[in-house]
């Protein structure tokens, strides 16, 4: 196999004569050992890695398996990654597997996001673009340098493709299996040679992913899958408020029920163990808990928000800030005042938190989830068990969606899976499951948010200036993270899109308040671009339509030094049939760009808003994210963003009161239905720069476009979300 094993490095000098470029290979002339031969036909060899190569196995079978240091949630990661690896190795896609990392940051750590394992801010791609790269040509220059040994000719004349290594004017040939073995023995290149574009034969092809069947047919493993041998199954009875505590519990009737094995008090509240789901969710029923509120969250959505609406009136503190605002809005010639505010959000993915744990036999620990922060989760639940991280071994499976949630600071789930196993005593595996009334009401969601701005346009329609204060509560502050993302009190993901507006504008101040309230809040797919992409989107068309001007021209306008932005913005417009003018009595065209975590996307909404409902007819996207690597996925992703994001602008919001959250679950908290998903048109744009992500890029354009779509459709401006329905009536 050609494996993550570190060989023993070869005796190896090269000689005076230095490196020669051959034809695919570079080719080192070396003095060497006698025992060290198979060398002399092999690739640079002189500067060895002192890392091995831990990302690709070669089996005897010739089955390639990359493996996959990140989560896949669904977003098809895991294709995307086979992809980078096995083009630059030359393998035969039918032949590819895949299978999860373990935890260890030394050999998989997320480059963009410092020295952590973990997987978010569509950073999969990004950072493993050119790790794997290099993992794939090292794995098939070793491959080269065997066969080129075995046949006693020039490395240079050896080609590789299909899972073949061929020397055509021998007409020799060997399967990957044949040579993996051996070729494992050998130093890894140091810096192989990469393919140039034009070599690829599956970066940038529409190709099957390798998860489709599994999860068609039912064998993929999600974590709520998992059973241990004797596991038993754990309910938590968690506050209703957040920031209470147990004041105390009777346990006996939980007791009585049958199938309940134990209740026992964790930090998180009282769980139930018993032999299954169901016997632990009627046991929870039957428990009587006091709780204690004296440091929870009592108010209602209304009071936060007033609140808010109050310390809006001062400026905060400077986001962004370039020339004096406050002095061009008083010589503008006309100047609009807008307020924008945005609800809680709950991830609401469709496999709920769970994860399962045991004592293995040599005293560790195994842990079965949908680990999203491997280095985060793995030293929090260490320190819980009060053992070391090595210790505690982490086993990835499958996760059905997370959209963030699984990806928090404090490893909230996995630390109370933890701690249940430990105050169980530890006699038998515990397998954690959060309902969706759990999930749903458990916290941690995408922050509420205000915004009030004042932009101003010359008597030619010209931005003069623009004067933004925003209030919300920061997902960093008071985090693990907050050294790093949190400068002079702004949380970087609070203020993302629009403090780093790439609209030219003369005069603009971006001001922050950070929200104090008690409710848990988190990264919701694409962050702080949620909300402030929404808010320059719909003031940018305001200020448009106040100039007089086509929304889209208008935009590249203010965009001549965002070429990218400005690529997408045509395309989609093109592609959509752009007309800023209604179609027909109650439907219009809306329009939004934006660029966020790297990459570039517009999209153009066709939407009818008549009798008090609002009808997305179609989604014409356009999106840049470097090279393609397989545009399938990046259409999947985006069609996905669009159903996802869309319930949340018609309809959704997670309310308080009384500090208690009112939405438990689908009946409340609506997904997309099927009946209403517009129909989504996805254009890429053609590129060779290293490739960015696209998990999440999709969803801050959607609301901004379906609202400026309203717009033009009624006259009516809706500017929160979600959309209020009954502001169309009658239009």
């Amino acid at each position: 196999m050609l494996n993550a094993r570190r060989p023993n490095p070869l005796p190896v000098r090269p000689s005076r004569r230095g490196l020669l470029a051959g034809a695919g290979a570079l080719v080192v002339a070396f003095r060497l050992d006698p025992k060290s031969a198979r060398a002399a036909a092999g690739p640079n060899l002189a500067d060895v890695k002192a890392q091995p190569n831990a990302f690709v196995r070669i089996g005897a079978d010739d089955t390639v398996t990359v493996v996959i240091k990140h989560l896949d949630m669904g977003q098809g990661n895991t294709t995307g990654l086979a992809t980078i690896l096995a083009d630059e190795l030359g393998a035969d896609w039918a032949k590819v597997r895949t299978e999860f990392a373990p935890a260890d940051a030394t050999l998989y750590n997320n480059s963009l996001m410092g020295p952590i394992q973990g997987t978010g801010g569509s950073t999969a791609v990004a950072n493993s673009w050119f790790q794997l790269r290099k993992a794939g040509a090292a794995a098939r220059e070793m491959l080269m340098a065997e066969a080129a040994f075995r046949w006693k000719v020039p490395v240079s004349e050896i080609t590789v493709s299909d899972n073949l290594v061929r020397h055509a004017p021998s007409g020799r040939q060997a399967r990957f299996g044949e040579l993996a073995a051996s070729a494992a023995s050998l130093p890894v290149p140091s810096e192989p040679r990469l393919k140039d574009p034009s070599e690829w034969r599956l970066i940038g092809q529409t190709i099957p992913r390798l998860d489709s069947v599994a999860k068609t047919n039912g064998t993929a493993v999600y974590s709520l899958d998992i059973r241990r041998p004797n596991q038993v199954t754990a309910v938590v009875a968690r506050a209703p408020r957040f920031g209470a505590t147990v004041k105390s519990f009777d346990a006996a009737a939980a007791r009585k029920v049958a199938g309940v094995l134990d209740v026992v008090q964790v930090p998180t509240g009282v769980a139930v163990l018993a032999r299954d789901t169901w016997s632990a969710m009627k046991g929870r029923e039957a428990l009587t808990v006091a709780w204690d509120d004296s440091t929870a969250e009592t108010r209602s959505s209304e009071t936060i928000l007033a609140e808010y609406r109050e310390r809006a009136k001062a400026p905060g503190l400077t986001a962004s800030e370039r020339g004096d605002p406050q002095a061009a809005l008083k010589g503008a010639a006309k100047v609009i005042e807008a307020e924008f505010t945005f609800p809680y959000l709950a991830h609401a993915a469709m496999e709920p938190l769970n994860a399962t744990i045991e004592r293995a036999s040599d005293g560790g620990y195994d842990v079965y989830a949908g680990f999203q922060f491997q280095t985060v989760e793995q030293a929090t639940m260490a320190a819980v068990l009060g053992v070391t991280p090595d210790r505690v071994r982490l086993h990835s499976n499958w996760a059905g969606g997370s959209f963030g949630r699984r990806a928090t600071p404090t490893a909230d789930y996995l630390a109370e899976a933890a701690a249940v196993f430990k105050a169980s005593g530890e006699k038998a595996p515990i397998h954690l499951v959060w309902t969706r009334e759990d999930d749903m009401a458990g916290g941690y969601y995408r922050p509420t948010v205000l915004h009030k701005v004042r932009a101003g346009i010359d008597g030619k329609g010209a931005v003069v200036g623009w004067d933004h204060v925003m209030v919300g509560k920061s997902i960093m502050i008071g985090s693990p993270f907050e050294a790093m993302i949190v400068k002079n009190g702004i949380d970087s993901t609070t203020v993302e899109g629009a403090s780093d507006t790439p609209y030219a504008l003369p005069a603009y101040r971006f001001g922050v308040h950070n929200g104090r309230e008690g409710v848990p809040v988190l990264w919701w797919r694409s962050v702080g671009h949620t909300h402030t992409a929404h808010v320059m989107e719909v003031m940018i068309d305001e200020l448009a339509h106040a100039a007089n001007v086509d929304p889209v021209a208008y935009r590249l306008s203010l965009l001549t030094q965002a070429p990218r932005l400005s690529g997408v913005l045509k395309l989609a417009a093109e592609k959509a049939g752009w007309s800023a003018k209604p179609q027909e009595q109650g439907r219009g065209l809306g329009v939004a760009v934006h660029e966020s975590f790297g990459s570039y996307v517009a999209m153009v909404a066709d939407v009818t808003a008549q009798d008090a409902a609002i009808r997305v007819n179609r989604i014409v996207a356009a999106v840049d994210v470097g090279v393609p690597v397989n545009p399938d996925v990046i259409r999947a992703q985006v069609e996905g963003a669009v159903g996802f994001a869309l319930s949340a602008v018609l309809r959704n919001r997670i309310t308080l009161k009384d500090g208690q959250v009112q939405e438990h679950n689908f009946d409340a908290y609506e997904p997309t239905r099927m009946s209403e998903m517009p129909k989504v048109e996805v254009h890429i744009v053609p590129s060779q720069v290293a490739p960015t992500g696209i998990g999440e890029p999709g969803v801050p354009v959607l609301g901004p476009s379906i609202a400026n779509a309203v717009f033009a459709a009624t006259g009516r401006r809706l500017r929160s979300l979600p959309l209020d329905l009954s502001g169309v009536k009658g239009a």
